[in-house]
C-alpha cells in the first residue's frame, strides 16, 4: 500500500490545481471547516487533501543524482509521503523545489538541508573517447541511461539525457570521464552590464 500524507490548502489553492483528488470527489478527502453558504468564496474553505508519492516526485527535477541520501528521486518523494524525510534534502531543486513541496503538502518552506551539497554547476558528463577502454562501469551506475556504449566498444554521452549527477566519474577506472559546463547559447547568452550600469548620473 503507497503511504499517504495529508496536506491542507484553502479552495483558493484547490482551484489552481492543488487538490485533483477532492474535486474528482476522492472519498479520502475531507472537508476541514464547510462554507456557511452556497455561495461563500472558495478561498474560504479549508481542505484536507491526500497526496501520494506521485504528485511529490512530479515536483522533483529527475535527476536521480543521490545526493539527498536516496537512490533516486522517486524513493526520496516516497519517504517524504511518508513522512520519514523533510522537504529540503534536494540541491539540484534548490529553494524553487522546497517552495513548490512546502506549498503541495501545505506547510512553511525551509532552507536546504547543510548536509546536502549542492552542485556548482549545471555540469554534464563528457567521455573522453581516446581513453575509453569500454569497461561499461559507467554505463551500468547511470541512473537515466544517457550513456552509449558496448564491452570492449567506445563509450560516449548524450548530452541532452545526462543530468549531471556525476556518477560515472568515479566508476572509470582510467579517469577518462569529466564534468564540463555546457557551452552558451544564443538564448541564455548575454551583453555583460556596462560600468557604472544602474547608478545615477553624478
Amino acid at each position: 500500500m503507497t503511504a499517504t500524507t495529508f496536506a491542507i490548502v484553502t479552495g483558493a489553492a484547490l482551484l489552481a490545481g492543488l487538490g485533483p483528488a477532492v474535486r474528482a470527489g476522492n472519498p479520502r478527502a475531507r472537508s476541514a471547516s464547510a462554507p456557511s453558504a452556497p455561495g461563500r468564496a472558495a478561498a474560504d474553505s479549508l481542505l484536507i487533501v491526500p497526496v501520494n508519492a506521485c504528485r511529490i516526485d512530479a515536483l522533483l527535477p529527475q535527476t536521480q543524482c543521490r545526493l539527498c541520501g536516496f537512490t533516486g528521486c522517486r524513493p526520496y518523494a516516497e519517504a517524504v509521503a511518508a513522512g520519514t524525510a523533510e522537504i529540503n534534502r534536494c540541491p539540484p531543486g534548490g529553494a524553487d523545489t522546497i517552495r513548490r513541496l512546502a506549498q503541495l503538502l501545505g506547510r512553511d518552506p525551509m532552507p536546504l538541508d547543510p548536509a546536502r551539497v549542492a552542485p556548482v554547476s549545471r555540469a554534464r558528463a563528457v567521455i573522453d573517447e581516446r581513453l575509453c577502454i569500454g569497461c561499461v562501469k559507467c554505463v551500468r551506475v547511470c541512473p537515466v541511461d544517457a550513456i552509449l556504449g558496448a564491452a570492449g566498444r567506445m563509450h560516449t554521452v548524450i548530452p541532452q539525457a545526462c543530468t549531471g549527477c556525476g556518477l560515472c566519474v568515479p566508476a572509470c577506472p582510467v579517469d577518462c570521464i569529466e564534468m564540463r559546463p555546457p557551452p552558451s547559447r544564443v538564448h541564455d547568452w548575454a551583453w555583460p552590464a556596462p560600468a557604472g550600469a544602474g547608478k545615477a548620473p553624478a
